[in-house]
C-alpha cells in the first residue's frame, strides 16, 4: 500500500483585501504519496504560490485539513509550523536563497544547525549531501564564485541534507539557461530515483514533462490531475528491459 505524504482535504485559503474577500484557493483535495514527482502548474492567479506555501508550511489555510506525513498541520502555530518546515520539508528556489558571505558547506549545514545536530556530525551530512550533487570540489566556495546551475545545486544539497519527507521546488530552473535548466531538471529526476518525493512547481510545459502526474490549478481550484503517460510508458520499458 502507498504512503500518503501530502493529503489535503477541501483546503482553502481566502484573503481580505479591503472589503473584498479573495478566494485564492477553493476545495483543494490532493493526495502525494511516497516517491512520487508531481509537478504543480497553472497560470498567475490560478492559486499555484499559495497552494505551494500551504504545502510548504509558509501558510496556514482558512479551511480544510492537511496532513504531511501523518502530521495534521492545519491548525499548528507559527513556531510549529517553523518546526515541521525544517524536519519534513527541503525547500529549492528560483533565485537559490543562499547566504552570499558562507561558504557552500556552510550554507547546507544552515539547517542542521537549526535541527540541533552536533558540529561535527553537520560537518558530515552537509559534505554527503554536496557529493550527492557533485559538487564536492567546490565545498569552500561562496556563491559569488558558483555559477547559477552550481548554486542551484548547492540550494538542492541543503534542501536533501535533512533527510526531508519532500522536496518542494519553486520554479527551480527559472533563472538558468536551458543547458543548465536541464541538467538541474536531471538531477532532480536521479534524486527522485534515489526514493525522494518531489512536488515541483513550475509554468514552463517542457519541465513540467519530467515528472510523472501534472497537477494544472485554476481560479484556486484543481482543474485536471494526471499521469504523464510519456514517463511512465518509458518506465515500464526499462521495468521489463531490467
Amino acid at each position: 500500500m502507498k504512503k500518503e505524504i501530502i493529503k489535503l482535504e477541501n483546503i482553502s485559503r481566502h484573503y481580505h483585501v479591503g472589503s473584498e474577500i479573495v478566494k485564492a484557493l477553493q476545495l483543494i483535495t490532493l493526495t502525494v504519496y511516497k516517491n512520487e514527482f508531481v509537478a504543480l502548474m497553472g497560470a498567475s492567479g490560478s492559486g499555484k504560490s499559495t497552494l505551494m506555501n500551504t504545502i510548504g508550511c509558509l501558510d496556514t489555510p482558512t479551511g480544510g485539513r492537511y496532513l504531511l506525513n501523518g502530521l495534521d498541520v492545519s491548525k499548528m502555530t507559527d513556531n510549529e509550523l517553523a518546526d515541521v518546515r525544517n524536519k519534513e520539508i527541503g525547500f529549492v528556489f528560483q533565485t537559490f536563497n543562499l547566504l552570499q558571505r558562507s561558504t557552500a558547506l556552510e550554507n547546507v549545514m544552515l539547517p542542521l544547525i537549526y535541527a540541533g545536530i552536533p558540529k561535527y556530525r553537520r560537518i558530515e551530512m552537509a559534505e554527503e549531501a554536496l557529493q550527492k550533487v557533485q559538487l564536492g570540489d567546490r565545498m569552500t566556495h561562496r556563491p559569488n564564485e558558483l555559477s547559477g546551475g552550481q548554486r542551484q545545486r548547492v540550494a538542492i544539497a541543503r534542501a536533501l541534507v535533512n533527510n526531508p519527507s519532500i522536496i518542494l521546488a519553486d520554479e527551480p530552473t527559472g533563472n538558468l539557461d536551458s543547458k543548465t535548466s536541464i541538467e538541474i531538471i536531471g538531477l532532480l529526476e536521479e534524486i527522485h530515483r534515489g526514493g525522494n518525493t518531489i512536488v515541483l512547481v513550475t509554468h514552463e510545459e517542457d519541465i513540467a514533462l519530467h515528472a510523472h502526474r501534472i497537477v494544472r490549478l485554476r481560479d484556486g481550484l484543481v482543474e485536471s490531475d494526471i499521469p504523464n503517460e510519456k514517463i511512465l510508458i518509458v518506465n515500464n520499458i526499462q521495468s521489463v528491459e531490467v
